[in-house]
């Protein structure tokens, strides 16, 4: 490369060539002089430069030897005007990007500042625009902190001079506008901070990344999927959830299937081979676990670097777009698994973006989990609320998703969550709550059910936090629902006993009713309860190889019977052996044998009952739903219910916790009419020894059990039967 003499005393160049030019735009790009107007370029990678004008092209003159040129001329250049340098003895044509004006305005700007900017997504990041006819990709970074910020990537080879970014005032806000970058080309952002630290960072807001373990931005990837699915959205909002059945199935999509050499399914391929499993099975919904962009496949998921990206591991976020449009065109919902609780200490990420405490607290005591090693968000800065409120919306607005189960839930109410006394600082008033985490969850679920009506979120909540899906205008936190976390443990505890022992802890499964109606419940039988040493459901139940499988059955079916809306992990629904791992698929080929064959068999049976029956879900929140018949047969461990729909139809459920056959055992009814055992997890179909109630059941006019009339049924060992009106 030709060298040139240094001849530059300008201060400002001396910044520019050392990367601490705050304020590019006032030196390099057009501006007038006295006597006309000057342009300066910098391009340490040209031997020379010129500049193109209508009547030919007019060199510029080299002034530092790093690489800066200038033009200069009594006419302004007509814009925008384009450059032709020499690099390595190639010539390459491009638009000077210091000729295009910042575009966001201070509008946007005061809402990201003020923490109500919804739709950061199409501000922030990068896009693919024109301005004043010319094709480029639009950058955006916040970093408050940064003396400088430049765009570095494989169009510039990561040369963080050549491309710096102007600062929009306070706001600290950084944009530029490149002219000719290819959208889907490799980028990230260079950031020089004001403690004179040089920092490489990939673009939070970015839409796309390339595959692990590559951690750069996608520049100006932009969703171009027709959607088809406007019937399902008009659906959807006029829903009546509260009143309707929702049975979600839970996968991981790295581990449902995949291909003989292992490789993941595509989320085209799941489309293809899921949304015909799930139809079949009966759900109503699935549940993906997160999709966001994350660098490690064993968090599952859950330490997520990009809030706004679908992961690259199973396609493209045009891909993940077919996926939900193929599901709702097959009448089946999709929810999301969202992690506003928390993201990891990655350096090419969120943590100390620009150097600082930026998105988390400074204080560990504040903005560290010890259980997961990541970092907490700073709810109370108005810029990280414009950022998780943005991505919120971005997955529901952009990819259609019915509906957000926020992850973690408790670990953001609570300052003391898994800490010691002396590990946590109160809040203003001394206590333990996170106020600011508060107030944003509760305009979290504002937003969404105000610009998405229909669509769900769902709370991850463990503890007795009062109202979680309860309104905000009356003191909740505004969830649809709420994950049923005591509900879960106390059956699981509880069916772990030997059925011998199982009358001594009957009240486990009675307890729950004590407070089944003051949340909007969903029962889960998440990922979580079969994962880090726990077993799978199966292998949870005692007793002998029948009895486990007998004992699954009856889970799976108190699961249906209880009030609540319900949720199973993959796998679950045909009783897999080993608990889950990421790593491999799910173990497919126990469907060969019997008794997994048996339990897949009465789960879709029992799916479409559920969707069929609305004594068994519209009244679900409600106490008239529900009623015991006997909740104190502890000696038999024996349990009845009545399930309530509004058209006055009733479904009995009776269940058998022992694998002692119960004959000619009278059980209270509510009417006077004939019955049919529509349910029984015994059938030999399923598995089962085959006993039960064949034909109809007379109620006889013999009170019972508090009930006005009765009748004596068989009731199989280890099972749940149901009957209806016949």
């Amino acid at each position: 490369m030709k060298k040139h003499p240094r001849i530059n005393t300008d201060p400002r160049a001396e910044l520019l060539l050392q990367g601490r030019l705050h304020d590019p735009f006032a030196y390099l790009g057009l501006h007038q002089e006295k006597e006309g107007y000057v342009v300066r370029v910098f391009n340490p990678h040209a031997s020379e430069a010129w500049l193109e004008t209508m009547p030919g092209s007019e060199p510029l003159k080299c002034v530092h030897s790093e690489g800066l040129f200038e033009w200069h001329g009594p006419d302004k250049p007509t814009h925008p005007y384009r450059l032709r340098f020499t690099e390595n003895g190639v010539q390459r044509l491009v638009h000077d990007h210091y000729t295009f004006a910042p575009q966001i305005s201070s509008f946007d700007l005061h809402l990201f500042n003020e923490g109500s900017l919804h739709q950061g997504y199409r501000i922030l990041g990068s896009h693919a625009v024109q301005i004043d006819g010319i094709p480029g990709v639009r950058f955006a970074v916040w970093a408050p902190n940064a003396e400088r910020v430049s765009v570095v990537g494989e169009f510039n080879r990561w040369d963080g001079r050549i491309h710096p970014m102007a600062v929009h005032g306070s706001s600290g806000v950084w944009e530029l506008f490149i002219p000719g970058i290819e959208q889907g080309a490799l980028y990230k952002f260079e950031i020089f901070n004001t403690s004179g630290k040089l920092l490489t960072k990939t673009d939070p807001y970015a839409n796309a990344y390339e595959l692990r373990p590559g951690t750069a931005a996608r520049a100006g990837v932009e969703i171009t999927h027709i959607w088809k699915d406007v019937e399902w959205l008009t659906q959807r909002s006029k829903w009546n959830w509260l009143h309707a059945p929702l049975n979600v199935y839970e996968i991981h999509a790295g581990s449902w299937k995949r291909h003989p050499n292992g490789n993941f399914y595509t989320y085209r391929e799941l489309a293809e081979h899921l949304i015909p499993y799930v139809k079949d099975m009966g759900y109503t919904h699935i549940e993906l676990m997160p999709v966001s962009e994350h660098p490690l496949d064993e968090s599952w998921g859950y330490q997520t670097t990009g809030y706004f990206a679908a992961t690259s591991r199973f396609g493209s976020p045009d891909d993940l777009c077919h996926f939900v449009d193929s599901c709702h065109q097959a009448g089946i919902g999709v929810l999301l698994d969202w992690v506003p609780a928390h993201f990891p200490q990655d350096s090419f990420a969120l943590a100390r973006y620009d150097g600082t405490a930026l998105y988390e607290h400074e204080d560990p005591r504040l903005g560290f989990h010890q259980d997961w090693g990541t970092h907490i968000f700073n709810y109370g800065r108005n810029e990280v609320k414009s950022f998780l409120l943005s991505s919120a919306h971005y997955w529901l607005s952009q990819f259609h998703f019915d509906g957000l189960r926020v992850d973690a839930v408790a670990s953001m109410l609570y300052l003391d969550y898994s800490r010691k006394q002396d590990e946590w600082l109160p809040n203003k008033y001394g206590g333990r709550e996170n106020l600011e985490a508060i107030d944003f969850l509760r305009e979290m679920n504002i937003m969404v059910h105000d610009a998405f009506p229909g669509a769900l979120t769902l709370a991850e909540e463990s503890t007795a936090w009062p109202a979680v899906s309860r309104p905000t205008y009356l003191g909740g936190l505004g969830f649809s629902m709420k994950w049923n976390m005591g509900w879960m443990n106390d059956t699981l505890s509880f069916m772990r006993h030997d059925p011998i022992h199982r009358r001594y802890h009957l009240n486990q499964l009675t307890f729950s009713q004590l407070y089944a109606y003051s949340e909007n419940f969903m029962l889960p039988f998440s990922h979580d309860e079969v994962v880090h040493g726990k077993g799978s459901l199966l292998d949870k139940m005692p007793g002998d190889a029948w009895q486990q499988f007998a004992n699954l059955r009856l889970l799976l079916a108190y699961q249906i019977a209880s009030p609540g809306k319900k949720l199973n992990f993959m796998g679950n629904e045909f009783g897999q052996g080993l608990e889950w791992h990421a790593g491999r698929e799910l173990e497919w080929w126990q469907l060969g044998l019997d008794p997994h064959r048996g339990i897949q068999s009465m789960l879709r049976d029992l799916n479409h009952l559920y969707r069929n029956l609305p004594a068994l879900y519209e009244q679900d929140f409600e106490p008239a739903g529900f009623s015991w018949i006997d909740c104190n047969d502890t000696d038999l461990s024996l349990l009845s219910f009545l399930r309530f729909g509004h058209n006055g139809k009733t479904i009995v459920a009776v269940l058998n916790f022992t694998p002692v056959p119960r004959q000619h055992y009278r059980i209270g009814l509510p009417l006077d009419c004939e019955y049919r055992e529509i349910f029984n997890s015994d059938s030999h179909y399923y598995g089962g020894s085959n006993l039960g109630n064949a034909g109809k059941i007379t109620a006889e006019q013999l009170p019972w059990m508090g009930q006005p009339y009765s009748a004596a049924i068989e009731v199989p060992p280890l099972a749940c039967i149901m009957l209806a009106q016949a």
